[in-house]
């Protein structure tokens, strides 16, 4: 086919689902730690004929000559594609560029030299709190000498997104991707982070002292989150060898055998340069889905895995008589992180705590405290976290990304853990990620509470629960957030659930 020939949306589609696959299959190579080089650009390059400006303008014709609502929303989905597609092509050489150089980059620590991922792996580790600071440091110092080229492709991105788009805001382009008011949610959240402030201080102090002990400074680094995430001093109790049978056990309650789903493929080995963030690649909904964890011991390996267990259920449970589109393509993550919430939810159950590891109901509290108190800490980081985002893309006209602006005050005083200002850059994930967690943490919550009230407390250990996710996932990627909360009868921003959830009221 000629590279200037304009492909119908039914040919698009399935061109584009040969494309997605390839591209999300190198994006697991690279991130499992398979492959020791990136090559997007060369996928991009090979495709190159799905992401032309004309083909762009025919996707926009015929979503505008739809008649019907779901034809438009499946085009508009299209041609937002084509948009990122441009833009890939556009910045794939450069992106290449910098993941190879991150890859390579090495630091050395105790006379041992480190890649920088399997240093950012090791602070889970480390027992000692003076080398989980020298280690940070480290990190953090070797990770900010790649701001610069950060900072030029964030803003090479925006520049070709705003003219893409016709809209040059950031913030105004993300809200009408996503249907929502972005400073609206800010504001009902600033407001939950609030009405959280008093638990999650009284929770900070008892766990800080709890996992970080007495030598800790007063505003520990962020070198530590993940040792707490960890939750390493409970190690003992929550082994990384019984991870994969718990977590397996646990959605077997929920009415999913997870490992006899041959859609589901489970990579949980430890590669030297595999990321330690756990996550699913959807290659090709629902049938080839890829779950990936890199467990290191604790707690958090079991809700890393139970995580993403939600993605990939929804992922491989989704119609596959859906159109592609309403299975892979979606306006934003918010909708595919509930699932991940609801799923990890389970381990703040106390109940879970004892039915698997053997705990009295004391021990099975603390545990469930412990995961508590995470779910807050990484909550009101984010709330603070889309606070500064929103006065980040503000400015950028006129900075260009050149300044921390309010990153370390902000996500200090909202954690009580010091933020270095020079990670600013590598804490920003493209298209307002926070606000698609945040969402999810109120969606989740509300789920929740409709859960409780339609299955009881055993909610989490019920196939009636199976059965209702069963029809949420079936949907695939075609609902939104807002779309889920009304159907369950709740407001889109009640955060009333997540308070009361986070409070433990």
């Amino acid at each position: 086919m000629s590279t200037t020939a304009i492909r119908s949306p039914q040919e698009y589609e399935g061109a584009y689902e040969a494309y997605y696959a390839e591209a999300a299959e190198e994006v697991r190579a690279v991130r499992v730690g398979e492959k020791e080089t990136s090559e997007q650009a060369a996928i991009v390059a090979r495709h190159a004929d799905l992401f032309t400006r004309d083909q762009l303008e025919a996707l926009r014709a015929a979503e505008a000559d739809a008649s019907d609502a779901d034809g438009r929303e499946r085009l508009y989905r299209l041609h937002k594609a084509c948009e990122g597609g441009i833009v890939d092509a556009e910045l794939a050489a450069r992106k290449d560029e910098l993941e190879n150089a991150l890859l390579a980059a090495r630091l050395t620590f105790d006379g041992e030299e480190l890649p920088l991922r399997a240093a950012e792996a090791r602070l889970a580790v480390i027992p000692e709190y003076a080398k989980r600071d020298e280690l940070g440091e480290l990190v953090r110092t070797l990770d900010s000498s790649f701001n610069e080229p950060r900072r030029d492709l964030l803003a090479a991105r925006d520049g070709l997104e705003g003219g893409l788009s016709g809209e040059r805001d950031a913030v105004a382009r993300t809200e009408a991707e996503k249907q929502i008011s972005l400073r609206e949610l800010e504001r009902v959240l600033r407001q939950a982070s609030e009405d959280v402030s008093a638990e999650y201080e009284r929770l900070r102090e008892r766990w800080f002292e709890r996992l970080l002990g007495p030598e800790r400074a007063q505003l520990p680094t962020n070198a530590h989150v993940r040792w707490l995430r960890r939750l390493s001093p409970l190690e003992a109790t929550y082994r990384k060898e019984r991870s994969v049978e718990v977590c397996v056990e646990t959605v077997r309650q929920l009415g999913f055998e997870l490992e006899a789903i041959p859609n589901i493929r489970l990579d949980l080995e430890d590669r030297p340069q595999k990321n330690p963030r756990a996550c699913v690649i959807a290659a090709d909904p629902p049938e080839v889905v890829h779950l990936v964890t890199r467990a290191q011991g604790g707690l958090s390996d079991y809700q890393a895995f139970l995580h993403e267990a939600g993605h990939a259920l929804h992922y491989a449970s989704c119609d596959p008589r859906l159109p592609w589109t309403f299975r892979a393509l979606s306006r934003d993550h918010a909708l595919t992180e509930i699932y991940s919430f609801i799923v990890e939810a389970v381990s703040r159950r106390p109940a879970w705590h004892a039915l698997h590891f053997g705990l009295s109901e004391a021990e099975a509290e603390e545990g469930a405290e412990a995961t508590r108190f995470l779910e807050a800490l990484l909550f009101r980081r984010y709330a603070a976290k889309l606070r500064f985002e929103l006065g980040f893309w503000d400015a950028f006209p006129a900075e260009a990304g050149g300044s921390p602006r309010d990153y370390e005050p902000l996500l200090t005083a909202a954690t009580g853990i010091r933020y270095d200002e020079r990670g600013y850059i590598s804490d920003l994930d493209a298209g307002f990620y926070s606000a698609d967690y945040l969402r999810a943490w109120i969606r989740s919550a509300q789920l929740g509470a409709y859960l409780q009230h339609e299955v009881g407390a055993d909610w989490w250990r019920s196939e009636r629960t199976g059965e209702i996710l069963r029809g949420l996932f079936a949907e695939g990627t075609r609902p939104t957030s807002e779309d889920v909360a009304r159907r369950l009868g709740f407001d889109p921003l009640d955060t009333g659930p997540l308070v009361a959830e986070l409070n433990a009221a």
